[in-house]
């Protein structure tokens, strides 16, 4: 996906700021932040929403990987909250499936 902003970070023409990275995971920071940490965790191969993702060793590795990064972080012990925004009237705005990791203060329900 050549227009892809996510499939640019992956290829290296986009620079994120880099938290975690293995061979078919990228996480990063979010760049507008809606908790003091606010990591993005993203496959490395472009699947568009939630509705496409298919490979079930896939979907355990991002679950995995978003947990280690909470405890790199600093919040499994205080908790922390996994976001998976699926379409426009789910809130996603970019195409590429990603987990928010959001965590470092109360965070309030229902989320909006």
């Amino acid at each position: 996906m050549t227009d892809c902003l996510f499939c640019k970070m992956v290829s290296g023409e986009i620079k994120p700021d880099l938290v975690y990275e293995n061979g078919r995971i990228l996480a990063f920071r979010d760049i507008n932040p809606q908790a003091p940490v606010h990591v993005l965790i993203i496959p490395k191969q472009h699947v568009a929403t939630m509705n496409e993702l298919s490979d079930p060793i896939l979907a355990g590795e991002l679950l995995l990987v978003t947990q280690k990064i909470a405890e790199l972080e600093g919040l499994s012990e205080d908790g922390y909250r996994i976001v998976v925004n699926c379409n426009w009237d789910g809130g996603q705005e970019v195409y590429h499936l990603h987990l928010h990791l959001v965590g470092g203060r109360r965070l309030t329900w229902p989320p909006g």
